[in-house]
Protein backbone atom coordinates (compact mmCIF):
# COMPACT_ATOMS: atom_id res chain seq x y z
CA UNK A 1 0.00 0.00 0.00
CA UNK A 2 1.16 3.51 -0.89
CA UNK A 3 1.42 5.78 2.21
CA UNK A 4 -0.72 8.17 2.55
CA UNK A 5 1.43 11.44 2.45
CA UNK A 6 2.63 10.02 -0.77
CA UNK A 7 -0.62 9.66 -2.54
CA UNK A 8 -1.79 12.55 -1.64
CA UNK A 9 1.39 14.91 -1.66
CA UNK A 10 2.23 15.46 -4.88
CA UNK A 11 5.51 17.67 -4.54
CA UNK A 12 6.68 15.59 -1.63
CA UNK A 13 5.98 12.56 -3.83
CA UNK A 14 8.37 13.77 -6.47
CA UNK A 15 11.25 15.32 -3.77
CA UNK A 16 10.83 11.93 -2.86
CA UNK A 17 11.84 9.49 -5.48
CA UNK A 18 14.40 11.81 -6.41
CA UNK A 19 15.83 11.88 -3.02
CA UNK A 20 15.36 7.68 -3.19
CA UNK A 21 17.34 7.42 -6.57
CA UNK A 22 20.35 9.90 -5.10
CA UNK A 23 20.32 8.42 -1.53
CA UNK A 24 20.63 4.90 -3.67
CA UNK A 25 23.85 6.89 -5.57
CA UNK A 26 25.44 7.89 -2.39
CA UNK A 27 25.20 4.61 -1.24
CA UNK A 28 27.58 3.34 -4.08
CA UNK A 29 30.09 5.97 -3.64
CA UNK A 30 30.25 5.00 0.15
CA UNK A 31 31.98 1.86 -0.73
CA UNK A 32 33.41 2.63 -4.02
CA UNK A 33 34.77 6.22 -3.42
CA UNK A 34 37.53 4.06 -0.58
CA UNK A 35 37.76 1.47 -2.83
CA UNK A 36 39.42 3.18 -5.04
CA UNK A 37 41.63 4.26 -2.65
CA UNK A 38 42.42 1.05 -1.70
CA UNK A 39 42.39 -0.81 -4.55
CA UNK A 40 43.64 1.19 -7.42
CA UNK A 41 46.09 3.47 -5.41
CA UNK A 42 47.02 1.36 -2.81
CA UNK A 43 46.36 3.79 0.19
CA UNK A 44 47.70 3.85 3.90
CA UNK A 45 45.97 4.73 6.80
CA UNK A 46 47.22 8.08 6.73
CA UNK A 47 45.82 8.43 3.36
CA UNK A 48 42.41 6.86 4.01
CA UNK A 49 42.19 9.12 7.02
CA UNK A 50 42.84 12.44 4.56
CA UNK A 51 40.78 10.86 1.87
CA UNK A 52 37.65 10.75 4.82
CA UNK A 53 38.83 14.12 6.15
CA UNK A 54 39.24 16.02 2.91
CA UNK A 55 35.22 15.21 1.64
CA UNK A 56 33.98 16.22 5.55
CA UNK A 57 35.97 19.53 6.14
CA UNK A 58 33.64 21.86 3.86
CA UNK A 59 31.06 21.13 6.59
CA UNK A 60 33.74 22.87 8.84
CA UNK A 61 34.13 25.61 7.37
CA UNK A 62 31.80 26.64 4.87
CA UNK A 63 27.99 25.60 6.76
CA UNK A 64 27.88 28.50 8.90
CA UNK A 65 28.12 30.88 5.58
CA UNK A 66 26.49 28.89 3.77
CA UNK A 67 23.54 28.95 5.52
CA UNK A 68 23.80 32.62 5.91
CA UNK A 69 23.89 33.29 2.26
CA UNK A 70 20.88 30.80 1.66
CA UNK A 71 18.19 32.29 4.04
CA UNK A 72 19.30 35.89 3.01
CA UNK A 73 18.93 34.76 -0.66
CA UNK A 74 16.26 31.70 -1.10
CA UNK A 75 15.62 30.00 -3.91
CA UNK A 76 16.84 27.10 -1.95
CA UNK A 77 15.25 24.67 -4.91
CA UNK A 78 17.80 26.32 -7.70
CA UNK A 79 20.72 25.65 -4.70
CA UNK A 80 19.82 21.91 -4.31
CA UNK A 81 19.25 21.89 -8.28
CA UNK A 82 23.20 23.55 -8.84
CA UNK A 83 24.70 21.02 -5.82
CA UNK A 84 23.53 18.26 -7.48
CA UNK A 85 24.84 18.93 -10.72
CA UNK A 86 28.25 20.28 -9.69
CA UNK A 87 28.43 16.53 -7.14
CA UNK A 88 27.38 14.50 -11.16
CA UNK A 89 30.12 16.51 -13.12
CA UNK A 90 32.76 16.00 -10.31
CA UNK A 91 32.34 12.21 -9.45
CA UNK A 92 32.29 11.02 -13.23
CA UNK A 93 36.09 12.98 -13.49
CA UNK A 94 37.31 10.05 -11.30
CA UNK A 95 36.53 7.31 -13.92
CA UNK A 96 37.45 9.53 -16.84
CA UNK A 97 40.68 9.96 -15.17
CA UNK A 98 41.09 6.07 -14.00
CA UNK A 99 40.57 5.36 -18.25
CA UNK A 100 42.89 7.95 -19.16
CA UNK A 101 45.53 6.18 -16.26
CA UNK A 102 45.90 10.01 -14.70
CA UNK A 103 43.99 9.28 -11.33
CA UNK A 104 46.14 10.68 -8.56
CA UNK A 105 45.11 11.14 -4.60
CA UNK A 106 45.72 14.66 -5.45
CA UNK A 107 42.33 14.01 -7.80
CA UNK A 108 40.31 12.06 -4.87
CA UNK A 109 41.14 15.14 -2.01
CA UNK A 110 39.69 17.77 -4.49
CA UNK A 111 36.66 15.85 -5.46
CA UNK A 112 36.01 15.00 -2.34
CA UNK A 113 36.62 18.27 -1.14
CA UNK A 114 34.48 20.13 -3.68
CA UNK A 115 31.98 17.27 -3.42
CA UNK A 116 31.59 17.97 -0.35
CA UNK A 117 30.89 21.91 0.02
CA UNK A 118 28.33 21.41 -3.18
CA UNK A 119 26.53 18.66 -0.44
CA UNK A 120 26.88 21.64 2.53
CA UNK A 121 24.92 24.38 -0.11
CA UNK A 122 22.38 21.34 -0.37
CA UNK A 123 21.88 20.38 3.15
CA UNK A 124 21.54 23.64 4.45
CA UNK A 125 18.82 24.46 1.96
CA UNK A 126 17.38 20.71 2.44
CA UNK A 127 15.45 21.63 6.05
CA UNK A 128 13.87 25.20 4.95
CA UNK A 129 12.28 22.89 1.67
CA UNK A 130 11.43 19.88 3.43
CA UNK A 131 8.99 22.01 5.90
CA UNK A 132 7.74 23.59 2.97
CA UNK A 133 6.39 20.37 1.34
CA UNK A 134 5.13 18.76 4.72
CA UNK A 135 2.80 20.21 7.18
CA UNK A 136 4.08 19.85 10.49
CA UNK A 137 1.71 17.46 11.79
CA UNK A 138 3.26 15.06 9.27
CA UNK A 139 6.75 15.63 10.24
CA UNK A 140 7.48 12.11 11.61
CA UNK A 141 6.03 10.12 9.29
CA UNK A 142 7.40 12.35 6.08
CA UNK A 143 11.26 12.06 8.13
CA UNK A 144 10.13 8.16 8.17
CA UNK A 145 9.86 7.74 4.62
CA UNK A 146 12.91 9.70 3.87
CA UNK A 147 14.78 7.69 6.02
CA UNK A 148 13.30 4.51 5.24
CA UNK A 149 14.13 5.15 1.23
CA UNK A 150 17.62 5.93 2.61
CA UNK A 151 17.49 2.62 4.80
CA UNK A 152 16.44 0.76 1.86
CA UNK A 153 19.24 2.39 -0.45
CA UNK A 154 21.41 0.88 2.32
CA UNK A 155 20.27 -2.07 1.66
CA UNK A 156 20.93 -2.14 -2.32
CA UNK A 157 23.70 0.53 -2.97
CA UNK A 158 26.02 -0.99 -0.80
CA UNK A 159 25.82 -4.39 -1.74
CA UNK A 160 25.16 -3.25 -5.57
CA UNK A 161 28.43 -0.83 -4.98
CA UNK A 162 30.40 -3.86 -4.24
CA UNK A 163 29.69 -5.89 -6.75
CA UNK A 164 29.24 -3.28 -9.47
CA UNK A 165 33.78 -2.56 -7.79
CA UNK A 166 34.17 -6.34 -7.92
CA UNK A 167 32.95 -6.57 -11.85
CA UNK A 168 33.46 -3.32 -13.29
CA UNK A 169 36.22 -1.76 -10.41
CA UNK A 170 35.92 1.02 -8.16
CA UNK A 171 35.78 3.69 -10.31
CA UNK A 172 33.66 2.91 -12.71
CA UNK A 173 31.05 2.05 -10.43
CA UNK A 174 31.06 5.76 -9.40
CA UNK A 175 29.35 6.49 -12.51
CA UNK A 176 26.14 5.16 -10.89
CA UNK A 177 25.89 7.87 -8.32
CA UNK A 178 26.87 10.56 -10.95
CA UNK A 179 23.49 9.60 -12.87
CA UNK A 180 21.39 9.68 -9.72
CA UNK A 181 22.51 13.56 -8.92
CA UNK A 182 21.16 14.08 -12.68
CA UNK A 183 18.44 12.42 -11.51
CA UNK A 184 18.17 14.36 -8.13
CA UNK A 185 17.93 17.62 -10.00
CA UNK A 186 15.22 16.64 -12.26
CA UNK A 187 12.83 15.77 -10.15
CA UNK A 188 13.74 19.22 -8.07
CA UNK A 189 12.71 20.78 -10.74
CA UNK A 190 9.87 19.49 -11.26
CA UNK A 191 8.07 21.03 -7.70
CA UNK A 192 7.63 24.29 -7.06
CA UNK A 193 6.98 24.90 -3.16
CA UNK A 194 5.93 27.90 -1.50
CA UNK A 195 9.84 28.72 0.68
CA UNK A 196 9.51 31.07 3.33
CA UNK A 197 10.22 34.58 2.30
CA UNK A 198 13.70 35.74 3.27
CA UNK A 199 15.82 38.48 5.44
CA UNK A 200 16.76 41.81 4.71
CA UNK A 201 20.91 40.90 5.80
CA UNK A 202 21.78 42.72 9.48
CA UNK A 203 24.04 42.89 12.09
CA UNK A 204 24.38 39.52 13.42
CA UNK A 205 22.61 37.96 10.57
CA UNK A 206 25.64 35.24 10.37
CA UNK A 207 26.30 34.41 13.75
CA UNK A 208 22.36 34.24 14.59
CA UNK A 209 21.72 30.70 13.83
CA UNK A 210 24.50 29.72 16.53
CA UNK A 211 22.96 32.07 19.19
CA UNK A 212 19.97 29.85 18.28
CA UNK A 213 21.34 26.62 18.57
CA UNK A 214 23.17 27.18 21.86
CA UNK A 215 21.25 29.09 23.94
CA UNK A 216 17.94 26.62 22.89
CA UNK A 217 18.58 23.61 26.10
CA UNK A 218 17.47 21.29 23.45
CA UNK A 219 19.21 22.15 20.45
CA UNK A 220 21.99 22.13 22.19
CA UNK A 221 22.26 18.86 23.92
CA UNK A 222 20.74 17.42 20.81
CA UNK A 223 24.19 19.13 18.99
CA UNK A 224 26.17 17.76 21.84
CA UNK A 225 25.55 14.10 21.89
CA UNK A 226 25.14 13.97 17.82
CA UNK A 227 29.05 15.95 17.07
CA UNK A 228 30.01 13.26 20.28
CA UNK A 229 28.65 10.23 17.65
CA UNK A 230 29.80 11.54 15.36
CA UNK A 231 33.62 12.55 15.88
CA UNK A 232 33.91 9.30 16.88
CA UNK A 233 31.70 7.20 14.50
CA UNK A 234 34.13 9.60 11.64
CA UNK A 235 36.89 8.38 13.45
CA UNK A 236 36.24 4.61 13.31
CA UNK A 237 34.78 4.57 9.24
CA UNK A 238 38.31 6.11 8.43
CA UNK A 239 39.72 2.70 8.90
CA UNK A 240 36.95 0.02 8.58
CA UNK A 241 37.09 -0.77 5.12
CA UNK A 242 40.87 -0.96 5.50
CA UNK A 243 40.78 -2.81 7.94
CA UNK A 244 37.57 -5.23 6.79
CA UNK A 245 39.99 -5.47 3.59
CA UNK A 246 43.36 -5.76 4.74
CA UNK A 247 43.19 -7.21 7.68
CA UNK A 248 40.19 -9.33 7.63
CA UNK A 249 40.33 -10.31 4.23
CA UNK A 250 37.12 -9.65 3.55
CA UNK A 251 36.56 -9.36 -0.47
CA UNK A 252 34.84 -6.45 -2.17
CA UNK A 253 31.69 -8.39 -2.91
CA UNK A 254 31.50 -9.79 0.71
CA UNK A 255 32.22 -6.12 2.24
CA UNK A 256 28.96 -4.86 0.30
CA UNK A 257 26.77 -7.60 1.56
CA UNK A 258 27.54 -7.17 5.18
CA UNK A 259 27.27 -2.96 5.09
CA UNK A 260 23.79 -4.33 3.45
CA UNK A 261 23.15 -5.93 6.68
CA UNK A 262 23.24 -2.26 8.07
CA UNK A 263 21.12 -1.55 5.64
CA UNK A 264 18.57 -4.06 6.90
CA UNK A 265 18.48 -2.73 10.15
CA UNK A 266 18.13 0.68 8.98
CA UNK A 267 15.38 -0.44 7.14
CA UNK A 268 13.64 -2.13 10.08
CA UNK A 269 14.61 0.86 12.07
CA UNK A 270 13.01 3.74 9.83
CA UNK A 271 9.90 1.50 9.72
CA UNK A 272 9.56 0.88 13.72
CA UNK A 273 10.84 4.35 14.56
CA UNK A 274 7.31 6.30 14.12
CA UNK A 275 5.79 3.59 16.30
CA UNK A 276 8.53 3.20 19.04
CA UNK A 277 8.41 7.54 19.70
CA UNK A 278 4.35 6.54 19.67
CA UNK A 279 5.01 4.16 22.76
CA UNK A 280 8.28 5.86 24.41
CA UNK A 281 7.68 9.59 22.95
CA UNK A 282 10.17 11.16 20.63
CA UNK A 283 12.86 12.46 23.30
CA UNK A 284 13.62 8.81 24.87
CA UNK A 285 13.46 7.60 21.58
CA UNK A 286 16.40 9.87 20.83
CA UNK A 287 17.90 8.62 23.99
CA UNK A 288 17.62 5.02 22.84
CA UNK A 289 19.30 5.64 19.49
CA UNK A 290 22.33 7.56 20.43
CA UNK A 291 22.90 4.37 22.57
CA UNK A 292 22.18 1.80 20.21
CA UNK A 293 23.46 3.73 17.01
CA UNK A 294 27.25 3.05 18.33
CA UNK A 295 27.50 0.27 20.62
CA UNK A 296 27.20 -2.70 17.90
CA UNK A 297 30.35 -1.22 16.25
CA UNK A 298 32.33 -2.86 19.50
CA UNK A 299 32.02 -5.84 17.83
CA UNK A 300 33.95 -4.98 14.74
CA UNK A 301 37.41 -4.54 16.58
CA UNK A 302 36.32 -7.61 18.38
CA UNK A 303 36.34 -9.21 14.83
CA UNK A 304 40.07 -9.37 14.96
CA UNK A 305 42.70 -11.76 16.18
CA UNK A 306 42.60 -15.63 15.36
CA UNK A 307 38.69 -16.25 15.38
CA UNK A 308 37.13 -18.32 12.96
CA UNK A 309 36.09 -16.80 9.77
CA UNK A 310 32.05 -17.28 10.47
CA UNK A 311 33.18 -15.27 14.34
CA UNK A 312 34.77 -12.44 12.00
CA UNK A 313 31.67 -12.53 9.38
CA UNK A 314 29.08 -12.72 12.30
CA UNK A 315 30.39 -9.92 14.49
CA UNK A 316 30.28 -7.27 11.22
CA UNK A 317 26.89 -8.14 10.26
CA UNK A 318 25.24 -8.03 14.03
CA UNK A 319 27.88 -4.62 14.32
CA UNK A 320 26.17 -3.27 10.57
CA UNK A 321 22.64 -4.25 11.75
CA UNK A 322 22.41 -2.94 14.99
CA UNK A 323 24.06 0.07 14.84
CA UNK A 324 21.82 0.69 11.04
CA UNK A 325 19.08 0.15 13.46
CA UNK A 326 20.49 2.75 16.09
CA UNK A 327 20.83 5.36 13.70
CA UNK A 328 17.67 5.49 11.89
CA UNK A 329 15.90 5.65 15.78
CA UNK A 330 18.64 8.71 16.27
CA UNK A 331 17.94 10.62 12.54
CA UNK A 332 14.15 10.51 12.56
CA UNK A 333 13.61 11.35 15.86
CA UNK A 334 16.55 14.25 15.88
CA UNK A 335 15.02 15.56 12.34
CA UNK A 336 11.09 15.81 13.54
CA UNK A 337 12.48 17.42 16.70
CA UNK A 338 14.33 20.07 15.08
CA UNK A 339 11.82 20.61 12.64
CA UNK A 340 8.81 21.34 14.84
CA UNK A 341 11.47 23.69 16.96
CA UNK A 342 13.11 25.95 14.92
CA UNK A 343 11.64 28.97 13.48
CA UNK A 344 11.45 29.19 9.48
CA UNK A 345 13.57 32.50 9.62
CA UNK A 346 16.12 30.55 10.93
CA UNK A 347 16.17 27.61 9.50
CA UNK A 348 18.97 27.53 6.79
CA UNK A 349 21.05 29.64 9.81
CA UNK A 350 20.34 27.05 12.07
CA UNK A 351 20.87 24.02 9.96
CA UNK A 352 24.19 25.64 8.76
CA UNK A 353 25.38 26.27 12.42
CA UNK A 354 23.89 23.33 13.67
CA UNK A 355 26.11 20.94 11.17
CA UNK A 356 29.45 23.55 10.90
CA UNK A 357 30.22 21.75 14.71
CA UNK A 358 27.76 18.56 14.05
CA UNK A 359 29.58 17.70 10.65
CA UNK A 360 32.40 20.06 11.10
CA UNK A 361 34.02 17.26 13.78
CA UNK A 362 33.68 14.79 10.95
CA UNK A 363 36.81 15.82 9.30
CA UNK A 364 38.78 16.12 12.38
CA UNK A 365 37.38 12.65 13.21
CA UNK A 366 38.79 10.89 10.38
CA UNK A 367 42.07 12.88 10.30
CA UNK A 368 42.93 11.48 13.45
CA UNK A 369 41.44 8.08 12.62
CA UNK A 370 43.97 7.97 9.88
CA UNK A 371 46.79 9.45 12.18
CA UNK A 372 46.05 7.36 15.09
CA UNK A 373 45.63 3.85 12.83
CA UNK A 374 49.16 4.81 11.66
CA UNK A 375 50.75 5.02 15.31
CA UNK A 376 48.94 2.37 17.65
CA UNK A 377 47.29 0.32 15.13
CA UNK A 378 44.25 0.17 13.48
CA UNK A 379 42.12 -2.55 15.49
CA UNK A 380 43.42 -0.36 18.70
CA UNK A 381 42.22 2.95 17.18
CA UNK A 382 38.59 1.30 16.51
CA UNK A 383 38.32 0.28 20.04
CA UNK A 384 38.96 3.84 20.87
CA UNK A 385 36.09 5.33 18.30
CA UNK A 386 33.63 2.39 19.33
CA UNK A 387 34.01 3.16 23.05
CA UNK A 388 34.16 6.83 22.56
CA UNK A 389 30.92 7.46 20.37
CA UNK A 390 28.68 5.58 23.56
CA UNK A 391 29.59 9.06 25.40
CA UNK A 392 27.65 11.12 23.78
CA UNK A 393 24.40 10.28 25.15
CA UNK A 394 25.53 12.28 28.59
CA UNK A 395 24.78 15.09 26.77
CA UNK A 396 21.06 14.43 27.05
CA UNK A 397 20.45 13.52 30.40
CA UNK A 398 20.60 17.27 32.04
CA UNK A 399 18.24 18.29 29.20
CA UNK A 400 14.82 18.76 28.22
CA UNK A 401 14.92 15.69 25.86
CA UNK A 402 14.17 12.78 28.30
CA UNK A 403 11.17 14.30 28.96
CA UNK A 404 10.18 15.44 25.33
CA UNK A 405 6.91 12.93 24.69
CA UNK A 406 5.39 14.86 21.91
CA UNK A 407 6.77 17.18 19.37
CA UNK A 408 7.70 20.89 21.16
CA UNK A 409 6.17 23.62 19.99
CA UNK A 410 8.19 25.92 17.60
CA UNK A 411 10.33 28.51 19.03
CA UNK A 412 9.55 32.43 17.98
Amino acid sequence: MIPTLLRENRSFRTFFAGQSVSLLGDQITLIALPLVAVLVLDASPAQMGYLAAAALLPNLLFSLHAGAWVDRRGRRRQTMIAADLARAALLVSVPVAYWLDVLTFAQLYVVGFLTGLASVFFFVSYTTLFVSLVPRERYVEANSLLNGTRAASFVAGVSLGGLLVQILTAPVALVADSASFVYSALALSRIKPVEPPTEVAERGHLVAGLRYVFGSPTMRSALGATATINFFNFLFFALFVLYATRYLHVKPGLLGVVLGAGAVGSLIGAVLTGRIIRRVGVGPAFMIGCVLFPAPLLLVPLAGGDQPRWVVLGCLFLAEFGSGFGVMMLDISAGAISAALVPDRLRARVSGSYNVVNYGVRPVGAFLGGVLGSAIGVRETLWIAAIGALAGVVWLLPSPIPALKELPEADL
